[in-house]
């Protein structure tokens, strides 16, 4: 018997294209070729659909960051059924088959928020990870917290800014968020792996860092600054019908002097570390994995997700956001968390193809 097709596609057009190479490389590495057959396909920042060239860099090399070779044949993936076409110049194009599962190894717009998932759902491809609602939603956090409010998670305060309400009502916008006090972080609405994030201090710091998080989405979050320590934990969707279900809390802590989690504490060598499990009483623990629980319940999520928090001194849990696609390499928090609660890379990876391949495509 054939073995089952893995596509995994990784890259895409924007700013977490290299973050999405580096969770790929991790994630080629841990596939069972004794199972399946695997395809590396690579999305250019161009958008171009490349079949990955044999030696494309998935790693930060000497501080450079990987980007998806182009020199690969392209590839069109056709409506009305889930088989990639190799197109090669000047050649005829050679049909690679029906792919039985794609894993999108991807974060942020035009890749994590729902638009790889619903381009998926239009060819009949079954896939890794969330649908197209809860991946959008997860990947918009003014509807995030919007809808985690609703579900009962205590959320902080915050100022959701539009592109008309900054270009329109800027006076409104800056008195609104001078309300939330000082310091508060300012981040892009729909962007991952801490960029455009900064925090304010003052009303002129404030709108250098809103112009800042426009660079990478016209809507933009404000968020007043909660004194606490950073908890995450993993969530997991179950084989059969049994509830999901959460890893051991983690503690996340910056080691390289910067003020919060930017691009360089999470993705650079020694500048973060992770405690597992992170020193909570019993009774916060079991209430934090039941709250995770509760949001990815709450985005109807599939596969996988890492859900954060906030603890504060005075011993409150704060939901801070959902990820529904988390950094995926071996070395990533979500990935940790899993190890650290007896489920390796390679049984995770395994465990997600699995669900993506016991689905059926379409709505569900």
């Amino acid at each position: 018997m054939s073995k089952p097709r893995v596509a995994v596609v990784f890259g895409g057009r924007n700013s977490e294209h290299a973050v999405s190479l580096m969770g790929a490389g991790s994630v080629l590495d841990a596939i069972d070729r004794s199972k399946y057959e695997v395809i590396p396909i690579g999305i250019a920042q161009d958008g171009r659909w490349v079949l990955a060239a044999s030696d494309q860099r998935f790693a930060i090399e000497s501080g450079e960051l990987p980007v998806v070779d182009t020199s690969g044949a392209a590839l069109a993936l056709p409506s009305g059924g889930s088989s990639l076409v190799a197109y090669d110049p000047g050649s005829i194009p050679v049909e690679l088959g029906a792919v039985d599962v794609v894993f999108p190894v991807m974060h942020g717009p035009f890749a994590e928020d729902g638009t790889i998932q619903g381009l998926l759902e239009m060819a009949g491809a079954r896939y890794v990870g969330s649908g197209v609602l809860a991946s959008a939603v997860g990947m918009d956090k003014a509807h995030m917290k919007t809808v985690m409010a609703a579900a009962g998670l205590p959320i902080g305060r915050h100022v959701v800014v539009r592109d008309r309400d900054w270009r329109l009502d800027r006076d409104r916008v800056l008195k609104e968020a001078e309300g939330l006090g000082w310091p508060v972080f300012v981040k892009p609405a729909r962007a991952g792996s801490s960029q455009g994030i900064s925090k304010a201090h003052d009303l002129g710091e404030l709108e250098a860092a809103v112009e800042f998080a426009r660079q990478h989405d016209p809507k933009v979050l404000i968020e007043a600054a909660i004194v606490g320590r950073e908890i995450e934990c993993a969530v997991l969707e179950s084989l059969g019908d049994e509830p999901a279900v959460a890893s051991r809390p983690g503690e996340v802590k910056v080691e390289g002097g910067q003020e919060f989690f930017d691009f360089e504490a999470k993705y650079y060598p020694d500048q973060m570390s992770l405690t597992v499990p992170a020193d909570l009483p019993e009774e916060t623990a079991e209430q934090l994995r039941a709250m995770a629980v509760r949001a990815f319940e709450a985005l109807d999520c599939e596969g996988l997700a890492r859900v954060d928090f906030f603890y504060t001194p005075e011993g409150h849990l704060i939901f801070n956001e959902i990820n529904t696609m988390p950094g995926f390499t071996s070395l990533s928090v979500a990935p940790q968390l899993w190890a650290a609660s007896g489920l390796d890379y390679p049984a995770l990876v395994e465990r997600l193809i699995q669900l993506a391949l016991s689905r059926s495509a379409g709505l569900r």
